[in-house]
């Protein structure tokens, strides 16, 4: 994505409620929030995925979810909450984010995938761990 069409590089174009900001991140409330309380937490620096983020921006991004994640509990009194992000072509902004929301039993939001059978064993797990030490 196009850095200049990116609304998550424009902070001025973001139309809901903040509730964090620093130099490096930024926090708001999602604009079709899974749960009531459901944040976004953004860095400012445009990366579309994970690995593409310095560890210390990363690291960043984890304490600060901490925070918002501590703030939800407190105020919510969830049965747990979620972090999640999707990348590559299934980051629907084109910019990192990490969705913040609490959780309750009978919520509705799950965890769906095909019937296919998926292959787990040693072999996958070897070049899994071969290309992250290599």
């Amino acid at each position: 994505m196009i850095m200049d069409k990116c609304i998550f590089c424009h902070k001025e174009e973001i139309v809901t409620d903040f509730v964090y900001e620093d130099d490096l991140v930024m926090a708001f409330m999602d604009m079709e929030p899974i749960n009531q309380g459901h944040v976004l937490l953004v860095p400012k620096e445009h990366f579309l995925d994970v690995d593409e983020i310095p560890d210390k921006l990363l690291a960043h991004l984890m304490t600060v979810s901490k925070k918002i994640v501590s703030a939800l509990k407190e105020i919510y009194h969830p049965d747990g909450y979620s972090i999640m992000q999707n990348g590559g072509a299934f980051n629907d902004v084109g910019h990192y984010h990490l969705h913040i929301f609490p959780r309750y039993q009978g919520d509705g939001f799950g965890w769906t995938y095909g019937n296919k059978a998926k292959k787990v064993n040693a072999e996958i797990a070897r070049k899994i761990k071969e290309k992250i030490f290599t």
